[in-house]
Parts: structure tokens; sequence; C-alpha cells
């Protein structure tokens, strides 16, 4: 594992798992909502951001977290490894509130600075339907996995923690 996508819900886990892998596997983590979302939550030109995704795609090793369904299928061509943690959407929206109580009227670590944590219905929404709304896309999506490209989805954080047990041994 040297190129890993990491996808799902809001919610899910997908930068805390990066940041596990990151330090277990010595590979540098890339969140893309650090590239994509600019101050003031004001989203980055799409010429830009792709551009920026390009160069982070061609290097040796890495882990991204993201979803960002229009850039997935390039990141597929580049990724030798897919986690997607396909969680249920009550584990997804209690984890969201946890986040937002943590870091209400702070930016996350994994935001760009000028990004304070926020909750509105729109996101609420996202997470409430994604299994029913985004999960057929993703699915889909990874029907074009490269040949050799690992795919590993975990249903509950349990599994993920599993997973990440035996990557010790």
């Amino acid at each position: 594992m040297k190129r890993i996508l990491i996808v799902g819900c809001g919610g899910a886990g997908k930068t805390t798992l990066s940041r596990a892998l990151g330090e277990k596997l010595r590979i540098p983590v890339y969140h893309l909502d650090r590239y994509f979302w600019k101050p003031g939550w004001v989203e980055e030109p799409k010429e830009k951001f792709d551009a920026v995704l390009g160069e982070l795609l061609r290097r040796d090793a890495w882990i991204m977290d993201g979803n960002y369904g229009r850039t997935f299928p390039e990141r597929l061509k580049y990724a030798d490894t897919v986690i997607f943690l396909r969680y249920s959407r009550r584990v997804c929206l209690c984890r969201i509130l946890k986040r937002y109580l943590t870091y209400r009227g702070r930016t996350r670590p994994d935001l760009t600075e000028g990004c304070s944590e926020r909750l509105n219905l729109e996101f609420l929404r996202y997470i409430w339907t994604y299994n029913r709304r985004m999960l057929p896309r993703m699915e889909a999506y990874l029907k074009e996995m490269p040949e050799g490209c690992a795919l590993h989805v975990f249903r509950d954080p349990g599994e993920t923690g599993a997973f990440l047990r035996r990557l010790e041994q």
C-alpha cells in the first residue's frame, strides 16, 4: 500500500484513519478538504484544485482522504488501495455532532485556516441521505478500479480498528 484513497460519508472517520495509516506506514497524508476549501469556506477554482491534485497524484506515495466525486475516477487511476468506510448514517451523524462540539468556532487540523467548524441543515441532509444517494455512485466508480488495486470495505468502526491492528503484526 503506497497510494491509498480513503472515502466514505462525512463523519465516518476518513481523516482519523488517514492519519493513523500515515503514521503506521510512514506515508504522507493529503486531506482534500484542505486543498478544496479556502478561508471562509470559499471553493478553490476547479482548475487550480485539479492542478494541485494532479501534482499530488504523481508522487510516489500518498494517502488521500475525501470524496470529491468529480475527481474520483482520476484519483482511482493512480491508487493501489481504496478504503471505503461504509458506515451507517447513525454512526456518521453521531461523529459529526461530536466533531462539531469539539471544534465549534475553531478550524480542524485537516482544514484550511479560516474554515471554522460548522454544522448546517444541508450537511446533515447529505449525511442522512448518503447511503441512498451517494452510495450507488461510489459503487459504480469502484467497478472501474484498475487491475491490482485492492479494495477494503469496512461497515463499522470495529472492522476498521481490526484492519489497523493487523497492520501492526
